[in-house]
């Protein structure tokens, strides 16, 4: 098995920690995220949903927001930039945006319907001046509905999407608006718009360091009043090794790390940390390419290795903190379903589906999957990942992994399966936010958003789920909507199209000096309500 050597550069952080924490004012929050660099701060973030987290929805706003306010309820839409938002009558691909009067960015100008055209412009349109191939990557697959659009004046913009789609207000959710003039004044360069950033979030960035730290302040003039932050700064500093996030928050390097190592869960609360944890919709999968000549075009493939799992001694080795996974979706969801196919642990029916399949002992499978060492959701994935590997190879299927870092393997990922850089694996390790119908279900699957249309990594085409898709994307009605996403996650799980592990419960570790958070059931959290003591 390739491993990465995070220890140099863990050390390198230790030092550039210790001096950054000197110069700290009170009322600072240092957070040690699991990134091994600072996401892109130009709009579109990379680093997958941690990036999104920590400088997407911080720095700025997307046209649809996510209500990161309760611990104790799913996230739902709320409006964002847009105010409100409808669908035509009677023709259901077009929609009007009635945008907030008197929001600003950072830098001073107004947000309008143009700027909004401008943003959109910098992810889809390769031939306009202020195109980003770097914003682009992350954002373009975010929104494939999207056919056109245009300022109707200044606070009203209208989209036409290429078929009736109901989950445009999901895929919006994930578009950060950017300043146009800000881009100007930088010289019309997204490398110098990078180290001075505008949005029109509730914080603003100050100070940019690759791989070292990124610092924000709040943004006295947010136009959501009650999410002006309380704190004075926030740093935020990339940390990948688990060991390295639980060692800076035991020093008082930082004061809050993501997903702490699970053996040092007890001492931590011990030593008084406090440990927080709440569901969300995020699972632990590895995604099958269904290319030609994968083992995994097999369905009695598939079910072998959903059965072969061990969860509860995943569970253990955890410190208890996952969900067993029984789906995509996990148990008692609305979307959940009923589906036939148990992801039980049945380790003799996993070697007679391999048998069947044509593989015994004298025969194994053996195939290649990628995986990251450290990243946004992936929990802990060498571990994680050596342990399914063992339970695997208990019913004939020998993995080798190949081991890259966390934004490769999304490179990886936008790449697809049949591209070079897949280097010959038939499958990866990619955690998914599952918190709406697009981003959960359609964009992983749907046949013509295949790389590089789409993020459907595995190539997979069924024309019956495709029809699932179609009549979702054509229910405007909610709970018809969830009768359809309910068949959907049964033919997911009953098909055996991932191998489903486990979700996460999202651990953060933190001092007690951190008051206020609210973990909301949602990849993102709003940070604006945190203070902190002496």
């Amino acid at each position: 098995m390739k491993t990465m050597n995070l220890a140099g550069y863990a050390a390198a952080l230790t030092l550039s920690l210790t001096m950054t924490g000197s110069a700290l004012a009170q009322g600072t929050l240092r957070i040690g995220m699991t990134a091994s660099d600072i996401p892109l701060t130009t709009g579109q973030t990379d680093n997958g949903g941690e990036g999104q987290r920590f400088l997407g929805y911080t720095a700025y706003d997307a046209l649809v927001n996510w209500d990161m306010s309760s611990a104790t309820k799913p996230s739902d839409l709320v409006p964002g930039l847009a105010a409100s938002w409808a669908v035509d009558a009677t023709d259901k691909t077009k929609w009007t945006f009635k945008l907030r009067d008197g929001v600003k960015f950072h830098d001073g100008s107004a947000f309008t319907a143009d700027a909004v055209v401008w943003n959109l412009d910098k992810l889809l349109v390769k031939e306009s001046p202020q195109f980003d191939p770097r914003q682009s990557a992350q954002g373009r697959s975010r929104i494939p509905a999207v056919a056109s659009y245009k300022a109707i004046d200044p606070l009203t913009l209208e989209i036409v999407t290429k078929t009736p789609d109901a989950t445009l207000p999901y895929q919006l959710a994930w578009i950060m608006m950017s300043s146009p003039a800000n881009w100007e004044k930088q010289g019309k360069s997204w490398d110098a718009v990078a180290k001075a950033p505008s949005g029109t979030g509730p914080w603003k960035i100050v100070n940019f360091v690759p791989r070292e730290r990124v610092e924000l302040v709040p943004n006295p003039d947010y136009w959501d009043k009650p999410r002006v932050p309380k704190l004075d700064k926030m740093v935020l500093i990339p940390l990948p090794e688990a060991n390295a996030r639980v060692a800076a928050l035991r020093s008082g390097q930082v004061d809050w790390i993501e997903a702490p190592a699970p053996d040092a869960v007890a001492s931590l609360k011990q030593a008084g940390f406090s440990i927080v944890t709440n569901a969300y919709p995020h699972n632990w999968t590895w995604h099958l390419s269904r290319v030609e000549g994968s083992p995994w075009n097999d369905i009695k493939v598939r079910k072998a290795a959903n059965l072969a799992v061990d969860r509860e001694g995943l569970k253990e080795l955890l410190s208890g903190m996952m969900i067993p996974a029984e789906g995509f979706f996990p148990p008692g969801h609305q979307w959940f379903g009923s589906p036939k196919f148990k992801l039980k642990h049945d380790v003799a029916e996993a070697k007679k589906l391999m048998a069947e399949a044509g593989y015994g002992p004298g025969k194994p499978l053996k195939t290649k999957i990628l995986i990251s060492a450290s990243g946004s959701g992936q929990m802990q994935p060498l571990p994680m990942n050596e342990f399914v590997q063992q339970n695997l190879a208990e019913v004939g299927i020998q993995i080798d992994f190949e081991v890259v870092e966390w934004n490769t393997l999304i490179n990886i990922w936008r790449a697809g399966a049949k591209h070079e850089s897949s280097r010959g694996a038939t499958g990866m390790n990619y955690t998914y936010f599952i918190q709406d119908p697009f981003t959960g279900f359609v964009r992983h699957l749907q046949c013509n958003l295949a790389p590089p249309a789409g993020t459907n990594w595995g190539s997979y085409c069924d024309p019956e789920m495709d029809k699932l898709f179609d009549q979702v994307r054509n229910t405007f009605e909610p709970k018809e909507q969830t009768a359809i996403l309910q068949k959907i996650h049964e033919k997911y799980v009953d098909d055996a199209l991932f191998l489903m592990v486990t979700h996460d419960v999202n651990p953060r570790a933190m001092s007690t000096k951190v008051k206020g958070f609210v973990q909301a059931q949602n990849w993102f959290q709003d940070f604006s309500p945190i203070t902190m003591t002496k």
